[in-house]
């Protein structure tokens, strides 16, 4: 897990998934994974290392904690059960509206922060839900597993 925490500094975060969130459920580790993947490019379409879109990072980090997930957002809204934002555990989907339409997903991480792959020319990264864009772009958090 070192690698992951020389990532996370390197981008300027020390924010960090513990060892033992890590083998406590399928959502702790996909969030795991997906912290993981900071740095690696967006690119759509994209579902492995070599570069994310959105949702093919949360296909992408639940595949690997053996769960099998919808592969675009509207199937992930849609196989997400809402979840209130006091009751947000690691690993719960976010799911945003950007220009009036649902169509972002992140992983949750805890602390109020958040790991997405955000958009063309970007990369992998961990955000805030405090951040004034994404506080109002949120429109519900829901639990896949």
């Amino acid at each position: 897990m070192l690698p992951v925490v020389a990532m996370l500094t390197a981008c300027g975060s020390n924010f960090t998934v513990d060892d033992e969130s890590r083998a406590a459920s399928p959502g702790r580790q996909a969030a795991t994974i997906a912290l993981g993947q900071v740095g690696v490019p967006y690119r759509y379409g994209g579902a492995s290392p070599g570069g994310f879109d959105c949702s093919g990072l949360v296909q992408y980090s639940y595949s690997l904690a053996g769960v099998s997930v919808p592969r675009t957002t509207g199937q992930l809204w849609r196989a997400a059960k809402p979840v209130a934002q006091e009751e947000l555990e690691a690993g719960d989907l976010l799911f945003f509206s950007i220009e009036g339409k649902m169509s972002h997903v992140g992983l949750y991480l805890g602390e109020r922060r958040f790991v997405h792959a955000p958009q063309s020319g970007r990369s992998v990264s961990v955000a805030s839900l405090d951040a004034p864009f994404y506080r109002s772009a949120l429109v519900r958090a829901g639990r896949i597993y």
